[in-house]
């Protein structure tokens, strides 16, 4: 992770700073204010603020009749309660908001999620660094023979040396040319919103990106998941570490009923209760598409995936 010496100034000032306030804070996210954590070769997340805890979501849900009982067993079981039943809005009274550093074609996948608010880094003002995400070997995969957008197996010797070096090359070859066009040395020089065009999506921009939990539970389920891209995902598998320090009952929670639960359909739901009660299912007796019944023979015996 490439941090100039003015930035990890900056944030060793902002990590030395401490602020008398009334508000509640969460002491398991405390420890993660402005550390920015590794990504991928040169990516980082950091938290910058954050806004409430567990006993803000069993606030906001024990509303209708005040505090009500209350005992931290309460509280988790509650939470359990709302996530198990798909209740939203006790979970929007939670905020959060990263700094994050990450490819450019990683941030068009991510910017689809269109629940959070962000202000990206402004290439037509400011010249991008010469930072480029060149997988590691053993992420350079052949494209997948039965997911259209997915992986394969992984690529060896002379083929993954090849494809390395191209990914090197064109993105120095393409940096070379974007400095050139914006170069002011003795001329005027090409606008830096026009230059910006000729960089390959594997170059790095930041972002802004501040979101309620309820709508960062849902980019997690998705992301976090081991079927999302491996680029991606080991960015939501590190919100999931930072948001289980921040909210650990809600994160056991989401973990347990999203993460790793499984959903039915009511033909799906029919044939687990055909096979208790010891009937033999297969595809063609269960009411699915061989797709969908695919899907349940990975979601109830996973060795079968």
């Amino acid at each position: 992770m490439a941090l100039n010496t003015d930035q990890s100034t900056e944030i060793q000032e902002q990590r030395d700073q401490a602020h008398t306030t009334r508000r509640v804070t969460a002491p398991g996210i405390e420890d993660h204010l402005y550390t920015a954590h590794q990504v991928l070769d040169h990516g980082f997340i950091r938290v910058i603020d954050y806004m409430g805890d567990d006993a803000a979501i069993t606030q906001a849900a024990r509303v209708s009749y005040g505090k009500g009982t209350k005992s931290v067993q309460n509280d988790q079981g509650l939470i359990r309660y709302l996530m198990r039943h798909w209740h939203s809005t006790p979970f929007e009274m939670c905020e959060i908001k990263f700094h994050i550093k990450l490819p450019v074609f990683v941030a068009r996948q991510w910017i689809r999620h269109r629940t959070a608010n962000v202000n990206e880094y402004s290439a037509r003002y400011s010249i991008l660094d010469r930072e480029f995400y060149i997988p590691a070997p053993e992420h350079i995969n052949a494209q997948s023979v039965v997911n259209n957008q997915g992986r394969g197996a992984t690529l060896e010797g002379e083929e993954a040396a090849r494809v390395l070096e191209i990914l090197k090359t064109d993105s120095s070859r393409c940096y070379d040319n974007y400095e050139a066009m914006i170069s002011q040395d003795g001329q005027q020089g090409l606008a830096r919103e026009l230059a910006r065009m000729n960089l390959p999506a594997n170059v790095y921009t930041q972002w802004y990106w501040k979101v309620d939990l309820h709508n960062l539970f849902h980019f997690l389920r998705l992301r976090a998941d081991s079927h999302a891209q491996y680029e991606i995902r080991i960015y939501a598998e590190k919100m999931c570490e930072i948001v289980a320090d921040w909210v650990p009952f809600a994160y056991r929670a989401f973990a347990d009923y999203r993460l790793g639960g499984g959903q039915l359909s009511a033909p799906a739901l029919d044939c687990v209760r055909r096979m208790i009660r010891g009937e033999d299912v297969s595809q063609e007796t269960s009411g699915m598409s061989k797709g969908e019944w695919r899907e349940f023979q990975a979601l109830i015996d996973p060795d079968t995936a």
